[in-house]
């Protein structure tokens, strides 16, 4: 009998950008059914792997076992006693995974790496002369990976919706069942990915005085101001810091809709096929990290001669005004959220 083929699969970052190679990973799998996948993450992101078939996650403590060179050295070690590794997919090109792919390469395994598309974002994002238009996107880059290693992935397949199995926990959250259950992300990474606080305040309080049950979601560090809302609006639930994440991604998969920045909520939200509608400040769906079978109608966003001026919201607004979140009504949002 063949030994299956086994892809060795890379991608740390962000929450948002690991999430984004899950649907890809799923199609990939279910297209290619000899296939077996290991893949390579923070291990505080295993929680998006549970339950794919024939997928192993191995969890990488890259801020304390696996860190700096010798860190990454331990980290090959373990990876290659990896039993029948054919192949290595690198999606995040970034010195860590590129000295991996190295590591991989000469020990004869076959590798393929992410094309980030550097040139064309900075042509998006540039301040004078940008050429604005739809670039790639990142789920259609993470599929050309596994393309090059014999293995195309159609993304055309309709996004299912799919709803997780509860714990009491989030069966209780979930009780008023009969009310719609709208999940809001207001914050951002960056400045220049969040909506002002006062503005998301009216769609909260416009939102919260219909029949819905609005969940809110976040950090530690917001809790303080949830805690303000949930005491001046009705059918309010703050959520932050109350539950794990694989409970925040039952909750999340049973939502009627979800309210978020460009942020990675977004993209837990698409994973389950909930639709989005997402705000769009210094950065613009045209870059490619829209969320995954989402509709493009619900992305809220102002027309404006800057927009976009970076690709991931971390460069300060050069105009000082961040008009591209200022110039959006709370109406936009509250429109679109009209479920």
């Amino acid at each position: 009998m063949n030994t299956p083929a086994h892809l060795l699969v890379m991608r740390f970052s962000a929450m948002g950008d690991v999430a984004m190679t899950v649907p890809v990973v799923k199609q990939l799998l279910q297209q290619h059914p000899a296939l077996i996948v290991t893949f390579v993450s923070d291990a505080k992101f295993s929680a998006l792997f549970d339950d794919i078939p024939r997928l192993t996650f191995f969890g990488a403590d890259i801020h304390g076992r696996y860190h700096g060179f010798a860190g990454l050295m331990r980290l090959f070690s373990q990876l290659k006693k990896i039993e029948n590794i054919t192949a290595v997919a690198d999606l995040h090109d970034v010195l860590r995974t590129k000295l991996l792919s190295f590591l991989f390469k000469i020990s004869g395994k076959k590798i393929s790496v992410i094309d980030k598309g550097r040139k064309e974002k900075r042509e998006l994002t540039r301040k004078h002369n940008k050429i604005l238009k739809p670039l790639r996107t990142g789920f259609q880059r993470y599929a050309d990976v596994f393309t090059a290693l014999g293995y195309p992935v159609d993304l055309s397949i309709k996004q299912e919706r799919v709803k997780l199995p509860v714990n009491a926990v989030v069966e209780q959250l979930l009780s008023n069942s009969h009310q719609t259950k709208i999940g809001i992300a207001p914050f951002g990474r960056h400045k220049e990915k969040t909506y002002p606080i006062d503005e998301m305040e009216k769609v909260i309080a416009a939102l919260s005085a219909k029949d819905n049950t609005v969940f809110l979601f976040g950090g530690s560090n917001e809790r303080t101001q949830f805690e303000t809302w949930q005491k001046a609006y009705p059918n309010i639930i703050n959520m932050a810091g109350r539950l794990s994440f694989k409970e925040e991604l039952m909750l999340i998969s049973h939502l009627d809709l979800m309210i978020s920045m460009d942020s990675g909520n977004m993209h837990l939200a698409a994973l389950y096929g909930v639709p989005v509608v997402s705000v769009w400040g210094a950065t613009h769906p045209f870059a490619g990290f829209y969320g995954f079978g989402q509709d493009a109608f619900n992305a809220v966003q102002a027309e404006l001669y800057c927009r976009p001026c970076s690709v991931f919201g971390n460069k300060p607004c050069y105009r000082g005004d961040w008009a591209c979140m200022n110039m959006i009504s709370p109406l936009w949002i509250i429109d679109k959220a009209d479920v």
